[in-house]
């Protein structure tokens, strides 16, 4: 088993089919046939089922695959790091919560692409356990969540802490006026694996709150449309929800100081090459540290 039989396998895999695998390795379909089967003979097991729309993984293909997909993205590391050459260029790929992204990361990424112009940064967001995820992957060079992430393959930087606050419809009253109808009860959320909504169903389990319905957004505009509609209520950064707050949309319930802070860290591979693209990342995460102290 070598790397070129595992890329034509992850190829494979990856596109469902032979001839899909061939057009994007620019080979014919009789190699990738031939490479297939040379890699299940060593193996001594069948790592796709044919069928006439193309190939499935078996069990053994499946356990098989991420070590492939590992492998393809190490090799893509592993040709931008001799391709670099000190400068900051070429692509870089960064993870964000949503609400990150949103209030700390636009004057930072600003000051980023303009300092480095060479760069193709894209940003994406998700929940803290999606980004963690696509970290340990290799999917993304390093992400902002909610920390700790307590991992051994991830090294962490701290950034800066948040202050998270009960967020309800302005009509709701103090927060145990709008928790006490405990049954009809609905928390407004992001979808599962976000670290606020894990924070506020263990703060409601810990008020003898449990089961509650959940509904889920997957955009912040979206929860606090809900929330303001009155349909339930979130927990979310009292920075984040600032503006709802003055235009009167919504209103906000705070938690004792140890329930509400939380500290958001950047995260990437400890054994990840830090192009100069992404040295030159790390070194603005500081003036975040910076910009929130000074608040």
């Amino acid at each position: 088993m070598d790397a070129a039989d595992l890329r034509v396998f992850e190829a494979v895999a990856r596109l469902g089919g032979m001839n899909r695998a061939a057009a994007e390795l620019h080979t014919v379909q009789s190699n990738v046939t031939a490479r297939i089967r040379t890699l299940e003979d060593e193996l001594g097991l069948a790592l796709f089922h044919r069928h006439s729309r193309g190939v499935a993984l078996t069990p053994a293909g499946q356990r098989l695959l991420p070590f492939a997909g590992r492998l393809r993205q190490l090799l893509a590391e592993a040709r931008r790091a001799v391709a670099d050459d000190g400068t900051a260029k070429g692509p870089l790929t960064i993870g964000s919560l949503e609400t990150t992204a949103g209030l700390r990361l636009p004057s930072l990424l600003a000051a980023y692409a303009e300092a480095c112009p060479e760069v193709d940064l894209s940003l994406v967001t998700g929940t803290s356990a999606e980004l963690l995820d696509a970290v340990l992957d290799r999917k993304i060079e390093g992400a902002f969540v909610c920390g700790p992430a307590r991992h051994p393959d991830i090294e962490e930087m701290p950034v800066f802490a948040e202050e998270l606050v009960v967020v309800t419809s302005r009509h709701a009253g103090g927060v145990d006026q709008a928790l006490e109808k405990k049954s009809a009860l609905k928390i407004v959320v992001f979808r599962a694996g976000c670290s606020y909504r894990q924070i506020l169903e263990t703060w409601l389990a810990r008020r003898g709150i449990v089961g509650v319905r959940m509904l889920e957004f997957g955009t912040l505009e979206g929860i606090l449309g809900a929330v303001a509609a009155g349909i339930g209520v979130s927990l979310l950064p009292e920075a984040i929800v600032a503006p709802a707050v003055n235009a009167g949309r919504i209103a906000i319930h705070r938690l004792a100081p140890a329930e509400a802070r939380v500290e958001t860290v950047f995260v990437r591979r400890r054994d990840h090459h830090a192009s100069s693209a992404f040295s030159a990342f790390l070194a603005r995460l500081p003036s975040l540290a910076l910009a929130d102290a000074a608040e």
